[in-house]
Formats: structure tokens, C-alpha cells, sequence
């Protein structure tokens, strides 16, 4: 089969689309020919793919061919088999017949004879002659291709259409496509199945010894060859991809040695993209195919179909990794592949791949993110070109012109030498490209950075190329080691005095005699090795261009800058615009070469911004410089002093402290020096500030001060500022402008940490930090707004940056310089007058000469014939008792302790507490002009804390000019004594109650009862007619804080009053309580001011309080009892009546208001819930009840039920009668069920 490769090869040249057969029955293609013919390329295609699902192909070329053609008649059957795809896809049988009989006897065997052939595709088009208006050749025409129909056409298919040369009817040339798109696909997928089982058949035999590469590329080609003629691009491609894999796995399976190409003239130039490029008879090897070409051609019919597909982005997301990929094979074969091969056709690829994908590519037409992909690796592409591109440039003497850049340097001393097996020798005739070589060496000079910088030239090699050329040579000698071993390439040349470059020369042409060189290789010189290279790469490179741009240093040059803007303007245009600023500074670096100082300052600036925005400083270290020489030849004063301030902004270790002078000196000689216009300067980097450490300066608002402030200077040396402003920033409104404090005199700065004061006027109150440092040096205006971290004291770490900034000023206005707060939390006696005291306390900050304004609320006064006392906070503790200090001590003496006098409310503080927390005792009266009342003990009382709540107001100004004020209203908790609560302790046979009172303490203090008395309310008296009073041996009664007692009254009860005079009698009880009270005004409740002003101990003992209670007649004595009677049995149902029943009786004879008219009736009353219930009967009445004991009556209502569920029943009341009188027996039922109402059999209807 590998015999048929040159014929396959030819057959694939001339055949590019699908063949449909015509077979021409009755010889009428001559006339239908054009016709058909212009319906082709067919506009929409539906074929099926690999997977059999349907694919629409627009524009599918064919043509039709005879079947008498030699084209389709000249082949021999195992040709037929192997080059399948170029066999008709349909046969069109074209027949005319106007007589039925001559159909039956002639045409129809001819027809059966034609289409017996189970292989082909075809279907009949029968084409009419008649004329339109000849009505019998009409009927004959449709009678014949009707029976036509009928003898070819079957259920599954058909395959007749008709075809009218006079005028064809308007579907034909629809149904005459959809015939041959049925045919085409048919005969498409019999013969995709055939190859597959053939490539199935050969590819389980390729790890066998009879594996043969080529008879499987012949057959999975011309599967990929057929589809790509029906335009099937995605299963072409697919294929290629998978004989790709199968012949990567293959090719060196055997183990047998194979050629791997690459050695004829012309295949350094990459043909990625050039299928046709050698035919695939030149490079076929045995039952393989060399390497070389090989894997190239299938790339290029890869990316053939990609751009078909319009998918350039995907032939260079292939393309560079292939070039890749394929480098690393070429190293491989190095040793047998020209000098520098691999780096020519990396180059060449390349260019190519850039060229080819960049003319397919249309902007805006794919998504965002493809787009930048797409322009990265292009980027990439162009970065590979370049590096290689240098190599070759370096290796024929060029490298004093590239620039020794970080990225040049990275780059190239990461990429290794070639290695042939011998490094190319000096052509015989050569020695005047050898003596300029070295004329060149000698002359070219390392430029001299500005600042006189000195640093050590990156390297742009890997290792030093004369070891590397000497060591590849056949043979190598004792020559000159010095050049050997102590050189380094043009890296040495450059380092090396004139003098030490002669006397290196001369000894490497003297070092041997004629005799020794005869005998033993001489090592090769530097400028030989650059001529050996050039001459080998003449040899080498095919490529007339490339040729042209390395045969001088002005085209290498603008190759160079070529292949860096090619690159950097895609990765400008990628997600990686980084890599495109970088290679922004090698383009600066050949336009100030050649005088471009402006774009080669625009440049230089992108990089700078990028490495000091990433914080790369040993590599803004290379670049700045070069852009503050550009900046000072084109006299920008103020790029070139932002420049120098960069410079001495970076790490001191990156340069000496000599080139940091330098830089300072600049920076001094341009800001006093003829400047046309003060240029403004960020030092932000340089100098930077910070307030002292600790806590910030606290204010208060209208308070002057000082504030010191820690500034850092980066310069080298001391430098004088003229004149030094700080701006202040308020923190909590962004609206206020900054405001400035300036220094009075020339600030010298020191290298490092200074320490700087200046004045402060009075700010307004908020949290004020540092805004920026700002001053002049001569004509320089620059400021700083960088803040440093504070570090310890020995310190000098300036140069950190954290955000948000430290307050440095606080004008406080929210914080209280003062605090007042009540003395005491515990209540104090109403109605009495008591001491309320007031803590002062100043917070850093003296109350001296401070007034107090006090102004009461409602419900208190202040009791303005006492004085008002103030005492020391701290010693309070310490005294035991206030009243002797205030006896023994005199004011003179005792500084902590003073009385003042009120005046309109007003008191001024004495001097000695102005920085001392005191207490000021001020007498106050809570006024309560309410009866205390009791509560029941079955029934308790609440109190609400904020019954006995008043609040006093206090305004307290203070300060220089008492422009400080502070208010603040406190509370304070007056109460009553006591709290009473009363219950009934025992009822005695006889009808007596023991009432006991008991008595809360609600005072921190100790109270003494001396005395008590009940006056009863109406209906109730006391035993044995006594005075209210309990035994008078209880009293003294001593009650604790917080605990309580019991006093026990007994009583009974007694006759009411009518109603008509009621008005005039006592409705509560009074109870009245002598007491006197121990306690101190530190604590909380004690004796009145008037108490112990006069210190008589009646006045202590003569305190009454006063509570009123309320005495409900007994609940253990009903007169009347109430009981529910039982509902019926059936229970209860929603509309029906149902008889409510409560029974009623009286306990005990009736007695009372005898007089009355109508004691034998009672009130009854029945409430029910309007929702639920219907009452039928009355729900008010009178009945009769005697007054005898156990009487009874029994009460009924009908209802009726509206709602079902559980509801409450009715309830009976008696209006006339107290609740107390009123026994319920048993209790009536919380809730009932009432059923829904029973279904109606009038809505049924019989089944």
C-alpha cells in the first residue's frame, strides 16, 4: 500500500471537492448541462459527521462528471479501494421516453440493468420534451413518469423527480438537491465506516514488527481528505490529531535508528503553515516518515483546517507550544543538525505563526477574554523570536549593542550555547573579518551611567563563550588559558583598561610558534569565534531577511526593536501588561542610544511606575537612572529632582553612600540654582513624619499648646529646610479644610529621626491627624505626605506606610472634662428634709473658679435656710463621724471639708477642689401630697420605682474663661418608710378577724416604731370598743433596712351605713405610725435636716406616716350559693333549643336591712357571648327567694346554640348582691361542645 504514496499525493493535489455521476441515458446532459451546473457550490448541506450526528455545511463544492469520463473509468479496482474518497458520491440517471411501450421494452430493462449495483447512490430525473402547449405529449410524459414511480420509487424512498426542459417546475431544484444531499450522505457514511474498520484492522497490529506507519497514514489521511472535501473541517481535524498521537507513539518503537531530517538546504526555514512544502515521497523512510518534515506537515494541515474554521486564536494556542516542543527534539538531533539550526527555525517559526494568525484574525468578533489570550501568545511569540533572535546576534559579535537589561540578562543567561559536536572553525581567508572583530573589542566602551554610577554588567550568557567554542573543538590546547579562563566574553573586553586589551591580544597571537600550532590546536580568540559563527550561520540560514538583518549592526538593530515593540504592544493588549511595560524599557534603551531622549523618557517612566508599584527596587535601581539622565538632557527640572528624590527614596543598600551624596547634591544645587519657576516636589518617599509616641495630644476646645511632632529624613546628609509647614486634617468632617501650623525658623534635618515643635492655636473639637508635610529648599516647594510607623526609640525604621493614620490632636468636646453623678442610689424619705449629695469629679481638667448652677424639678425645693456642704470625696471613707468634724474642726483647719452659701441657685467651688473629686451636700424637700396606701397580701401592691423619681438639673461652668459647660440631670429616689400590706390572720368563733399589718422597710436605715393606730372604715369596729391601738408592750419596734414586721389588730364587723349617708362616712381605713429613723446621708435615707440641725430627740421621734387600707367584708361567709345544673345527655347541636338551668340557695338566714321592701327577691342577670348564643327567655329579672335558710330556686333560660365547637356557656350573675356574698357551687363549666346541626334528607336525591 506505501507503493500507492506518490499517487495519493497527486490524487489529493487535483481533487478538492465531491463527484456526482452522471449517468446519461438518452443523451441529454449536452442540453441540461449549464442548468445544472449553476446550482452549484449547493447553498446548505446537511451531512452526517463521525458521530453520525447531523451537520449543516454551507456552500459544499461538487461536480458533476459523466459516467464515460476517463476521470471516473480509468481505475483499477485495488484503486478504487484505497482512494475511495474520490468516487462519486450519487449517480444521476438522466431518461427521457415519450411512448409508454418504448418505456416497457427498452428503457425500463436498461434502467433495472443500471441500478442493480447495491454499492451506488442514485435516483432517476426524468426530463420532459414536451411542449406546454401540445396537451398529448403532456399526458404521455406524466403517464410514463408514473409508471416510472411506480417501478423505481419504494416506501422508504424516492428516487424519481421530474424535470421539464420548457419550464421546470419551481421545486425541482429543491427536490433534485435533497436527492443528491440524501445520496451524498448515504454513500459518506458507508464509506467513513470503511475506513474506520481498516484504521481499526491497522492500528491494533502497531506494536508489531509488521507494522507499517505509512499504509496507516494513506488510509486515516484519506478519511481526514474526505472530510475535508465535504467540508467536514471539525472530523478532519480530529483525524489529524489522532494520527499526530498514534505517530508520536510509534516512531521510535522499533528501536531501529531513523534519520531525522533537517540537513538539506532550505529546512531551517519553518514550515509550519506550507503543507505542500516537500512531498511526502521525498521524506518517507522506510514504513515511516523522517521526523522533521513529518511532524511539521501535519501541523500545517492542522492549521490549514483551523483557519478554514476562522479559529487563529486556537492555531496559536497549538503553535507555540509545538514550537516548544519541537525545540527540544532539535536539541536533541543538535549534533547532527547545522550550527544554530535550532535557533533559525525557531525564529522563522516563529515569524511565520505571528504573520499568518495575525492576518486571520479579525478584532471584536470572539469574546473579551479570548482576545487577550490571543494577543498574550502572539506576545509570547514574539518574546521567543526575540531571545533567539539575540542569541544569534551575540554569538557573531553583537553583544556590546544589546542592552544589559534585567530582562535581557534573565533571559539569555538562562538560554544555553548551541552544541554542535565541533564548533565551526575561521574560513582560511577570513583574517580581516578577524583583525575588525578585534578592532571592535578593543574600541567598544561599557556606557557610563549617570550620578557615576558603578555596578557589574548583567551577564547576557550562560557561561563564558570561549570556554564553551574551545571545549567543542576537536582538539584543545595549553595555549592561552589566560584568555580562557580569566575572559569572559565581550563582558571582560569591557572591564579591561586599553592597555590590559593590547597586551591580551598580542599574547593570544603570540603564544604559539609555528611548529607548536602544527602540532596542537590553537584555542580559538574571541574575534574568531564571532567570524567562525557568522560564516557558519551563512550557511545555515536560507532566509534572505534574516540574512539581511544580521549583517549589521544597524539592521540587527532595527530587527531588534521590531520583534520588542512586536511584542510589547500585544501584551499591551493582553491581561499581561506588565511584560509589555517591560519591554517598554528595552525599546527606551535603543531610543536613547540614538538620541530619542523624549520617547525614551515616556518609556522609562512606565517601567519605573510598574517596578516601584510592585516594589521591585533592585530593579528600579537599573532603570531610574537612565530615565534621570533623559529627564536632565531635556532639562525637566521637575522629572529630573522627582528622580533624584526616587533614588535616594530606595534601600540605602543599592547604592554606595558616596552615588546617595550625589544624588542629595543635585537635589541642593537645583533648588538654589537658576530655576525660572519654583517647582513643586512629592517627597513622600524621602521624608516622612509621624506624631511622638504614646497617646495623642488631648485639648480642649479654645485651649492653646505645643505639639511635637517626629519627623525622618532620608537624605544621606544634614539639610537646612527654609521654611516647615504641617497641616492638620480633621478627622470627622471631610468638608473642613486642613489647616496649617508653620515653624518660625530653619529647620535642620539630620539623616534619619528628627524631632520637631511647633505651636498650636486653639482648634475646634474633633480628632485632628497629620495631612501632609510641606516646605522650600530655595525654589523646591515639596511636601510629604507619607506617615511612618512608630518604632522604638533607638529606631530608624522610617520608611512603612500604614493606613489609617494615628491621631496626633484631640479637641475634646464629646468627652466630659467633668462628671457629676448622684452621692447615693438608695431612696430617701418624701416629704422630709433630706441631704442629696452631688459627686464632682474632674477629669484632667481644673474646676477652679467653676460655678454650679442647681435648678430643681417639680416636686422638690431646696431648703435655702441650711447650708450647703462640701467635703473631699477621698476622706469620706476615713471619717466616722461627720457631725463632730463639723463641731470640733474648724474651715481654717479641715481644707477638705466647707460650707457654702446658695445664692439664686448658684454656688462657687472652693480652689481646694479643683483637682479633687468632692461631694457636695445640698438640702432638698420632696413634696407628695398622696395618701400612702396598703395592699392585700392576696392581692400585693406593685410599685413602680418612678412614682417616687425626681430630678434635679445641673449646669456647671468652668475653664479659663468659664467657656466650658456642663449639664447633666440626675435622679434621685425619694420613697415612703413603709410599705403596708394587711391579711387576715385567723377568724375566731365569735366573729372576731385578727388583721395583721405588716410593715415593708423600703429605707436603707433603721426605723423605731414608737407607736400605731387603726381608724376603721365604715362596717367594721373594733373588739371590745377599743382605741385602734395594739398592746403597748410591743412598742419600741425596731425594723432593720430591707426587712419588715407584723401588727396585729383585732376587729370585727360591724353594721354599714345606708346609702344615703354614706358621703359622710370613712371609706378606708387610716393607719397611722409614730416612728424615727438612724441612718446616714452616705448610705441613704436618715434623720431630717431640721432633725439634726437641732439635734432634739423629739424631733427624731415625731416622724407620722400615714397608709390607707382597704377591709373588704370576709369571703368565708357567702349568703347566697349558685350552682349549673347538668345538660342533657344528647349533648348539644347548632339550632337547637336547649334549657339552661342554674340553681340558687340561700346559706343562712337573711338579716340584714330588715326594713327593706323587698328581701325575699333577687336581681338575677344572664350574659352570654352575642356570637355564640341566641337567648329565647328573659336575660333580666326578679325572682323569688325566701329569706329562711336553705331556700332554693332554680332558674331556666332556653338558648339556642349558633356556632359549633367548644364555646363558654351563658353565665348567671346577681347584680344586687357583692361577689364576696357569693358562693358558686358547684362552678360552672369553663367550655361545652355543641355539635354541627344534623344533615337534611330534603337535598338527597335517590341513586
Amino acid at each position: 500500500m506505501a507503493n500507492y504514496l506518490a499517487q495519493f499525493q497527486s490524487i489529493k493535489s487535483t481533487c478538492d471537492r465531491i463527484v456526482i455521476a452522471v449517468e446519461d441515458v438518452s443523451d441529454l446532459w449536452p442540453t441540461i448541462k449549464s442548468g445544472f451546473e449553476e446550482r452549484l457550490p449547493f447553498k446548505r448541506a446537511c451531512l452526517n459527521n463521525k458521530t453520525r450526528n447531523p451537520v449543516f455545511v454551507e456552500k459544499l463544492p461538487a461536480e458533476f462528471i459523466l459516467t464515460t469520463d476517463p476521470r471516473l473509468r480509468s481505475r483499477f479496482p485495488q484503486e478504487q479501494l484505497l482512494f475511495w474518497f474520490r468516487e462519486p458520491y450519487a449517480t444521476v440517471v438522466l431518461v427521457t421516453c415519450e411512448d409508454l411501450d418504448e418505456f416497457k421494452t427498452i428503457l425500463k430493462p436498461r434502467l433495472k440493468l443500471i441500478t442493480q449495483n447495491d454499492e451506488r447512490e442514485w435516483f432517476i430525473v426524468f426530463v420532459s420534451k414536451a411542449q406546454p402547449n401540445n396537451d398529448q405529449a403532456n399526458k404521455m410524459a406524466k403517464k410514463v413518469f408514473a409508471k416510472l414511480e411506480v417501478d423505481f420509487n419504494s416506501k422508504k424512498r424516492e428516487r424519481c423527480c421530474k424535470f421539464d426542459i420548457h419550464g421546470p417546475e419551481p421545486n425541482f431544484w429543491e427536490d433534485l438537491e435533497s436527492k443528491v444531499m440524501e445520496s451524498t450522505r448515504n454513500t459518506l457514511d458507508r464509506r467513513v465506516q470503511f475506513y474506520e474498520e481498516e484504521i481499526r484492522k491497522l492500528s491494533e497490529l502497531r506494536f508489531m514488527p509488521v507494522w507499517n506507519f505509512c499504509n496507516f497514514f494513506i488510509l486515516k489521511e484519506s478519511l481526514a481528505f474526505m472530510f475535508e472535501m465535504a467540508h467536514l473541517h471539525e472530523d478532519a481535524l480530529r483525524e489529524y490529531d489522532e494520527l499526530e498521537l498514534c505517530y508520536l507513539e510509534t516512531v521510535n518503537m522499533n528501536g531501529k535508528h531513523k534519520e531525522f531530517g533537517g540537513v538539506e538546504r532550505g529546512d531551517d526555514e519553518a514550515a509550519l503553515l506550507n503543507p505542500g512544502n516537500k512531498a511526502l515521497t521525498e521524506i518517507v523512510q522506510d514504513d515511516s516518515f523522517r521526523e522533521f518534515e513529518f511532524r511539521q506537515y501535519l501541523f500545517a494541515c492542522q492549521s490549514k483546517l483551523l483557519f478554514k474554521l476562522n479559529r487563529p486564536f486556537e492555531v496559536a494556542s497549538r503553535g507555540y507550544p509545538f514550537i516548544i516542543s519541537f525545540s527540544k527534539a532539535l536539541a536533541q538531533h543538535e549534533d547532527i543538525l547545522p550550527f544554530c539550526m535550532r535557533e533559525v527555525w525557531v525564529i522563522t517559526a516563529c515569524l511565520a505563526l505571528i504573520d499568518a494568525t495575525s492576518s486571520q484574525y479579525n478584532d471584536g468578533l470572539t469574546a473579551p477574554d479570548i482576545e487577550k489570550e490571543f494577543y498574550r501568545l502572539l506576545g509570547d511569540l514574539y518574546s521567543l523570536c526575540r531571545i533567539k533572535f539575540m542569541r544569534l546576534a551575540y554569538l557573531i559579535g553583537y553583544g556590546t549593542d544589546i542592552e544589559r537589561s534585567p530582562v535581557n540578562s534573565a533571559s539569555l543567561s538562562m538560554l544555553p550555547w548551541p552544541k554542535p559536536p565541533v564548533w565551526p572553525l575561521v574560513p582560511a581567508d577570513a583574517s580581516a573579518e578577524v583583525l575588525a572583530k578585534e578592532k571592535l573589542i578593543l574600541q567598544a566602551t561599557p556606557r557610563v551611567k549617570h550620578f557615576g554610577i558603578q555596578r557589574k554588567p548583567l551577564p547576557l550568557e550562560p557561561s563564558v563563550l570561549l570556554r564553551e567554542a574551545n571545549r567543542r573543538r576537536a582538539s584543545l590546547s595549553a595555549g592561552n588559558m589566560f584568555e580562557i579562563f580569566d575572559g569572559s566574553g565581550p563582558d571582560a573586553s569591557l572591564r579591561m583598561s586599553p592597555s590590559n586589551k593590547v597586551q591580551a591580544v598580542s599574547m593570544s597571537r603570540t603564544n604559539s610558534s609555528p611548529g607548536f600550532e602544527s602540532s596542537i590546536d590553537r584555542p580559538m580568540r574571541l574575534a574568531e569565534i564571532f567570524v567562525a559563527s557568522e560564516h557558519a550561520l551563512r550557511q545555515t540560514i536560507s532566509n534572505p531577511n534574516l540574512l539581511k538583518s544580521l549583517s549589521s549592526v544597524e539592521e540587527f538593530e532595527q530587527k531588534y526593536l521590531e520583534l520588542t515593540k512586536g511584542a510589547a504592544n500585544n501584551y499591551h493588549c493582553s491581561c499581561w501588561k506588565r511584560h509589555g511595560v517591560v519591554l517598554d524599557g528595552e525599546i527606551a534603551a535603543v531610543c536613547f542610544k540614538h538620541g530619542n531622549y523624549d520617547q525614551a523618557a515616556k518609556s522609562y517612566e512606565k517601567v519605573c511606575a510598574l517596578y516601584s508599584g510592585e516594589g521591585w527596587q533592585d530593579l528600579l535601581a537599573e532603570v531610574l537612572p537612565n530615565l534621570a539622565e533623559c529627564q536632565k538632557i531635556l532639562n525637566d527640572e521637575a522629572g529630573y529632582l522627582l528622580s533624584c528624590v526616587r533614588l535616594l527614596s530606595l534601600d540605602k543598600g543599592l547604592f554606595s553612600t558616596k552615588e546617595r551624596q550625589a544624588f542629595q547634591s543635585e537635589v541642593i544645587s537645583l533648588a538654589y540654582g537658576e530655576m525660572k519657576d519654583p517647582v513643586p516636589l512629592d517627597v513622600s518617599s524621602l521624608i516622612t513624619f509621624s506624631g511622638n509616641p504614646g497617646p495623642p495630644l488631648e485639648l480642649c476646645d479654645g485651649d492653646p499648646g505645643t505639639l511635637s511632632v517626629t519627623v525622618w529624613s532620608g537624605f544621606p546628609d544634614d539639610i537646612t529646610i527654609d521654611t516647615l509647614s504641617l497641616t492638620l486634617t480633621a478627622t470627622y468632617n471631610a468638608d473642613e479644610g486642613a489647616k496649617a501650623l508653620n515653624t518660625s525658623t530653619a529647620t535642620v534635618l539630620k539623616p534619619g529621626r528628627n524631632t520637631i515643635t511647633v505651636d498650636l492655636p486653639p482648634q475646634k473639637p474633633g480628632s485632628y491627624v497629620l495631612g501632609a508635610l510641606t516646605g522650600h529648599i530655595g525654589r523646591l516647594r515639596f511636601r510629604s505626605h507619607s506617615f511612618s510607623k512608630v518604632g522604638p526609640a533607638d529606631s530608624d525604621d522610617f520608611m512603612s506606610y500604614e493606613k489609617p493614620t494615628r491621631p496626633i490632636l484631640k479637641v475634646f468636646n464629646p468627652r466630659p472634662l467633668v462628671d457629676l453623678a448622684a452621692a447615693i442610689s438608695s431612696p430617701l424619705l418624701i416629704n422630709e428634709a433630706q441631704w442629696v449629695g452631688i459627686i464632682v469629679r474632674p477629669i484632667d481638667y481644673s474646676l477652679k473658679g467653676a460655678i454650679l448652677q442647681i435648678d430643681t424639678g417639680p416636686g422638690l425645693t431646696i431648703e435655702e435656710s441650711h447650708f450647703v456642704e462640701m467635703e473631699s470625696h477621698i476622706k469620706l471613707s476615713n471619717l466616722e463621724n461627720c457631725h463632730n468634724i463639723q463641731k470640733d474642726c474648724s474651715l481654717d483647719i479641715n481644707k477638705d471639708f466647707e460650707r457654702l452659701h446658695l445664692h439664686d441657685g448658684r454656688i462657687q467651688l472652693p480652689d481646694w477642689a479643683s483637682n479633687l473629686t468632692s461631694i457636695l451636700w445640698i438640702p432638698i424637700r420632696a413634696i407628695n401630697n398622696s395618701l400612702a396606701r396598703g395592699s392585700s397580701s392576696v392581692t400585693p401592691q406593685r410599685q413602680s420605682i418612678v412614682d417616687g423619681m425626681r430630678t434635679i438639673a445641673l449646669k456647671l461652668q468652668f475653664g479659663v474663661c468659664h467657656n466650658q459647660i456642663f449639664e447633666r440631670t440626675i435622679a434621685v429616689h425619694f420613697t415612703d418608710p413603709f410599705h403596708v400590706s394587711t391579711r387576715i390572720a385567723d377568724k375566731c368563733s365569735d366573729g372576731t378577724l385578727l388583721l395583721q399589718v405588716i410593715l415593708h422597710s423600703q429605707v436603707n436605715a433603721s426605723l423605731t416604731i414608737y407607736d400605731a393606730w387603726l381608724d376603721l372604715q365604715d362596717g367594721f369596729v373594733h373588739t371590745r370598743q377599743g382605741d385602734g391601738r395594739p398592746t403597748s408592750g410591743f412598742f419600741p419596734l425596731v425594723i432593720s433596712s430591707s426587712s419588715k414586721a407584723g401588727i396585729l389588730f383585732s376587729i370585727c364587723l360591724g353594721k354599714t351605713t345606708p346609702e344615703a349617708e354614706v358621703e359622710a362616712v370613712r371609706r378606708d381605713s387610716l393607719l397611722n405610725i409614730r416612728y424615727g429613723i438612724s441612718g446616714k446621708r452616705t448610705i441613704g435615707a436618715h434623720p431630717p435636716v431640721t432633725a439634726e440641725a437641732t439635734g432634739a430627740e423629739d424631733a427624731r421621734e415625731g416622724l407620722i406616716f400615714r397608709s390607707a387600707l382597704v377591709l373588704q367584708r370576709p369571703v368565708l361567709d357567702p349568703t347566697l350559693a349558685i350552682g349549673f345544673l347538668a345538660l342533657p345527655s344528647d349533648g348539644l347541636r347548632v339550632g337547637q333549643l336547649v334549657s339552661m338551668k342554674w340553681r340558687v340557695e340561700r346559706l343562712k338566714d337573711f338579716e340584714e336591712n330588715e326594713a327593706s321592701q323587698r328581701n325575699d327577691e333577687v336581681l338575677y342577670e344572664v350574659n352570654a357571648n352575642a356570637d355564640n348564643w341566641m337567648i329565647a327567655g328573659r336575660k333580666r329579672g326578679y325572682v323569688s327567694l325566701p329569706t329562711k335558710q336553705g331556700s332554693r330556686i332554680v332558674i331556666s333560660i332556653l338558648c339556642v346554640p349558633l356556632l359549633a365547637g367548644y364555646v363558654r356557656p351563658p353565665q348567671l350573675g346577681l347584680p344586687g348582691v357583692e361577689e364576696a356574698n357569693i358562693s358558686c357551687n358547684p362552678p360552672g363549666p369553663h367550655l361545652i361542645c355543641v355539635l354541627p346541626p344534623t344533615l337534611s334528607s330534603s337535598f338527597c336525591i335517590a341513586a
